[in-house]
């Protein structure tokens, strides 16, 4: 069975409990982008092994927290316990189109100090891994002092024959301005085998409008397979050099666009580590996305989802 390491943060979720969208009862949930990922690829895959690197604390929050990962499957040895801090946590504000904007609480996040508990001993059970996946959100969360032993780990990954995946998921917010992120995104570019960059990311960050322009830029690495995302304009695929483009059709019914570029990535890289091709692999991941996106959240219900995607699984 293969192994999946996702790297990140997972934080708590409040989001408003009425249609109207008022902040006067909030619902609340657990999420982030590289959690959400891991949710959609076991969903999706359940004979892959998926597991979360992260860190969260030891009170109630945390607890509930590790329980919701048992009940997605989704393995917690790699959760590690701070004795002093709690994990992050986030508010959902959605405009009538379901375009989200975001509050967030996370400077003492467990997350941010993760580093701290990855030795020799762990480095070396990430080393039999398949693949290992992280984002541009993984890069901003942990403490700036710590990204040097990050980017050691990653090497020595790659060194034991792990495919390191990157998404490149820019907040602004999120660094101290836009040189630290671009420094930290081109290492990742450098090091990664498969990267997921969207048009959007990459047009706040260096100025790039088109999928040809960040194609451009990506050649100047070693990259083996890049997916440009572009929204409803659709996806720019190189392999190996060889450039495919793939339309999507448009959801008519958008709700909440929270998790569309999660949901995708872990339906994509859950089908390339079972051996789908690109175009299959292409056309699940933007069908589950599309099927998200039609629900308020980051985590659509199980139930629902588990229905949609096995007619998909089915088709391809």
């Amino acid at each position: 069975m293969k192994n999946i390491f996702l790297f990140g943060e997972c934080m708590i979720e409040l989001m408003s409990a009425s249609k109207e969208g008022s902040s006067n009862t909030l619902k609340q949930s657990f999420a982030g982008d590289v959690f959400n990922t891991a949710v959609y690829l076991k969903r999706t895959f359940s004979k892959v092994n998926t597991h979360l690197v992260t860190a969260v604390g030891k009170d109630k929050f945390s607890l509930d927290m590790i329980e919701y990962f048992k009940g997605e499957n989704i393995s917690s040895d790699f959760v590690f316990q701070s004795e002093t801090k709690i994990p992050g946590l986030y508010s959902i504000q959605l405009d009538d189109e379901g375009e989200r904007s975001f509050t967030y609480w996370r400077n003492d996040s467990a997350a941010r100090q993760v580093m701290q508990h990855i030795d020799d001993e762990v480095t070396s059970l990430l080393s039999k891994g398949d693949m290992f996946f992280f984002s541009g959100i993984s890069l901003a969360v942990i403490e700036p002092q710590s990204r040097t032993a990050f980017w050691a780990l990653i090497d020595k990954l790659k060194a034991a024959g792990v495919q390191i995946v990157f998404d490149p998921n820019y907040r602004p917010r999120m660094w101290t301005g836009p040189e630290e992120a671009q420094e930290q995104f081109e290492l990742a570019l450098q090091k990664s085998d498969l990267s997921l960059p969207g048009v959007d990311d990459f047009e706040q960050l260096f100025g790039m409008t088109t999928v040809e322009d960040v194609n451009n830029y990506c050649k100047t690495f070693d990259l083996s397979e890049l997916i440009i995302k572009n929204g409803e304009q659709g996806i720019l695929v190189v392999v190996d050099g060889d450039v495919s483009h793939f339309t999507i059709t448009p959801v008519e019914n958008v709700v909440d666009t929270t998790s569309a570029g999660d949901s995708f990535n872990g339906v994509y890289l859950g089908a390339r580590a079972e051996g789908y091709s690109v175009n299959d692999s292409i056309t699940l991941a933007s069908k589950a996305a599309g099927f998200v996106i039609q629900h308020r959240g980051a985590i659509a219900p199980a139930d629902e989802y588990d229905t949609f995607i096995k007619a998909q699984l089915a088709s391809v």
